[in-house]
């Protein structure tokens, strides 16, 4: 091989290296872009379903004396019944049963150790259906079922 010929071949050589370290560089980049994209809709996706559940918890306290009203009907002896707001939660049917429900808790008769909890189907929508609530937990002193 002649001089001249290595000198070309080094040259190429050097420019197909330089164009592939570019290349790579170039897709990083997009990459780059691509994840922040997603990021960010993850956390705008983040951002609608807290503003969902935000609505949702409005709506409940809106109809606070419906859930009351259902607690009491348990049993007579209930005379007053507390919601603990702090302590509602959302979660799905479980593997056997693909709805979701919003679950509230509290106690009755400002019993610290009593408790009961009120399950609330959420529609396809996102609504709530407020008339097929029903107890999800009877009601407990101590533990034990109040009757």
């Amino acid at each position: 091989m002649t001089k001249r010929t290595k000198i070309i071949l080094a040259i190429v050589a050097s420019i197909v290296a330089l164009a592939s370290i570019g290349g790579c560089t170039m897709t990083q980049k997009e990459n780059n872009k691509q994840d922040k994209k997603v990021a960010s809709s993850k956390k705008a996706t983040k951002d609608d379903k807290e503003a969902i559940k935000q609505k949702q918890l409005a709506y409940l306290k809106n109809h606070e004396q419906e859930i009351i009203d259902l607690v009491k009907a348990q049993s007579p002896k209930v005379e007053s019944v507390q919601i603990d707001w702090e302590e509602t939660q959302w979660s799905d049917g479980g593997l056997t049963n693909p709805e979701y429900y919003i679950n509230v808790f509290g106690r009755i008769n400002n019993i610290e150790e009593s408790g009961w909890g009120v399950d609330i189907p959420i529609n396809d929508d996102n609504t709530l259906n407020i008339d097929g609530m029903y107890i999800g937990s009877d009601i407990r002193i101590g533990g034990r079922l109040f009757a």
